[in-house]
């Protein structure tokens, strides 16, 4: 259904700063992009997700924006951005855009008016107090970065509120005019072509902010007028927001207390992902089972979206901090490993031990459960990470292309790159590029691409129901089934090392012709699935049933 064409998506995720370049300046681009878009078609990809776009002085990686209409002259132009949308759409992938609309760089045309004068038309834009706030030093998002999120200006000789760091200004989302303007944003790139937009901070845009309240109250009203705004303008947009929330707010994200979905279409799965990492990390899949159990019910045409590593560092503020500790004392002992106390700022090969076995079993299980699939991009070939580099920089090194001078990302001089590219070692471009892996059937990125083919033969995944299968099973084995409209499929993972047998025969009565789909070897038949092999670290896709349009009893064509 076109208008819930996201719940059966693959979505990627990818900087243009550091995907190609096609211009030999350091910095990718959109024609490097537009170049490199029937690879991500052949991959699977239907949906591109665009990190930052706008023009920038880029003291946060385009997260501190000078201008929501154009983007930075580095990528491109307008014609260009035009251009890669059509592209795009010829080959059957979306574009959806990052909306970062918290706040702007303090270099903002708004808040350098702003903070010029009382009577600015501009100066209630943003958020203010004449008296130093209570709450000076609370609320900080980058803990260790950021002292405050209050900062004195002795040009407006007030306090201004920033959430995040000092040089990004909160806007006022208590001014309506504030409100009427990010609808223009939203207006303008739909009415260019973009199929929708992720929402950055999403908790923060609806923050009435108060000073000295460091609770301040939350208007979720503003998100049901941003639903209903982008519905009018295209039916089929969609609005996918980061909210690491506590669990019983999540709900108001999607719809109000009525139990309409008007509001939010997607979210980030944080407590997912969190329990992801603690299940891989302890060999147990008890924490997704956990996760699966507690995750709230969700209006009809409501979606979660899943990820094991996305732009950021891995949070884990959502587990105990034994918990935490079982998943830093596995994937990320090292200081520098860690962030801000609560992440880990590591690509997921490298965490992993490079065990291609354990790579294919994270992945398998997340595609495999309820939700959208969220990829970053270089994990479909394995790309490691640079520790040298600070902070989330580390996993936001060029895409490895080849084993040409600068993985093939760029023909400048190294010294210009945007960053450097990860070289020599297990995980350097020499080792780890698309090209090497087209060429061997066997490799990650061709894995991968069947994956993605098997995703797209089982739509019971992404719409359907998501169960685990409440019965006694080996150790370290997870068992869960998606079903919907189309049909039933049954999962198998195996997290521990040790060979497992799994009987699921009392499902046989529900079965017509079962068989494997995905493998991470060759299996004996199903038969009755009272006897199903699963090797250390397997996993098992297994279509149960098909329901067929004009079908007849059972299931079966007529």
């Amino acid at each position: 259904m076109s208008d819930r064409w996201y719940s059966e998506a693959v979505i990627y995720c990818l900087d243009i700063d550091t995907f190609a370049d096609s211009d030999g300046d350091g910095v990718g681009d959109i024609q490097g992009l537009i170049s490199r878009l029937d690879y991500l078609a052949g991959l699977g990809i239907t949906c591109l997700w665009l990190q930052p776009i706008h023009p920038s002085p880029n003291r946060d990686d385009g997260y501190d924006a000078t201008d929501f209409y154009n983007v930075d002259p580095r990528f491109g132009t307008l014609g260009d951005f035009a251009e890669l949308l059509h592209q795009a759409n010829n080959r059957g992938i979306r574009v959806i855009i990052d909306l970062v609309v918290n706040h702007t760089s303090d270099q903002h045309p708004w808040f350098q008016s702003a903070r010029s004068s009382p009577d600015s038309p501009y100066r209630d834009w943003y958020v203010w107090s004449d008296q130093q706030p209570a709450d000076r030093h609370q609320g900080m998002v980058f803990p260790g970065e950021q002292n405050e999120t209050w900062t004195y200006d002795r040009t407006a000789k007030s306090w201004f509120y920033h959430r995040f760091y000092k040089f990004q200004p909160d806007l006022n989302f208590g001014n309506p005019a504030v409100r009427d303007e990010i609808k223009k944003i939203v207006s303008f790139w739909i009415q260019l072509g973009v199929s929708g937009f992720r929402i950055d901070a999403a908790p923060f845009i609806i923050e009435m902010t108060e000073p000295g309240n460091a609770n301040s109250p939350k208007d979720f009203a503003f998100l049901t007028e941003l639903r209903q705004h982008v519905q009018w303008r295209s039916g089929d947009a969609v609005l996918l927001a980061e909210a690491n929330v506590e669990p019983d707010e999540l709900q108001k994200y999607f719809g109000d207390s009525g139990g309409s979905a008007n509001r939010l279409h997607m979210l980030f799965d944080f407590m997912l992902n969190g329990r992801l990492m603690l299940a891989l990390a302890r060999r147990d899949p008890e924490p997704v089972i956990e996760a699966l159990r507690e995750t709230p019910a969700l209006p009809s045409g409501a979606q979660w979206a899943t990820f094991l590593r996305n732009h950021d560092e891995i949070d884990l503020s959502r587990l105990t901090a034994d918990q935490r500790q079982d998943v830093f004392r596995e994937f990320g002992p090292d200081e520098d490993m860690q962030l801000y106390g609560r992440g880990i700022r590591r690509r997921l090969a490298p965490m992993l031990g490079n065990d291609r076995r354990r790579i294919e079993l994270a992945y398998s299980l997340q595609f495999s459960l309820r939700g959208t699939p969220v990829l970053r991009y270089g994990e479909e070939i394995g790309m490691g990470e640079d520790l040298s580099l600070p902070g989330r920089e580390s996993i936001r090194t060029p895409m490895q292309w080849s084993m040409k001078p600068n993985a093939g990302f760029s023909e400048a001089d190294a010294g210009k790159l945007i960053r450097p590219v990860v070289e020599g070692g297990d995980f350097g471009y020499e080792r780890v590029n698309v090209t090497l892996q087209r060429q061997d059937p066997g490799s990650l990125l061709s894995w991968f691409e069947r994956m993605t083919r098997a995703l797209r033969e089982a739509p019971e995944i992404g719409s359907g129901t998501c169960t685990p299968i409440d019965q006694v099973l080996p150790p370290g084995v997870l068992a869960h089934r998606a079903d919907g409209p189309t049909g039933t499929m049954v999962f198998l993972h195996n997290l521990s090392t040790k060979h497992a047998t799994v009987d699921l025969g009392s499902l046989y009565e529900e079965a017509d012709l079962p068989n494997d789909m995905l493998s991470d070897r060759p299996y004996n038949p199903v038969g009755k699935l009272d006897a199903l092999e699963l090797a250390g670290q397997g996993y098992r896709w297994i279509r149960l049933c098909r329901s067929y349009a004009g079908a007849g009893p059972a299931g079966r064509p007529v």
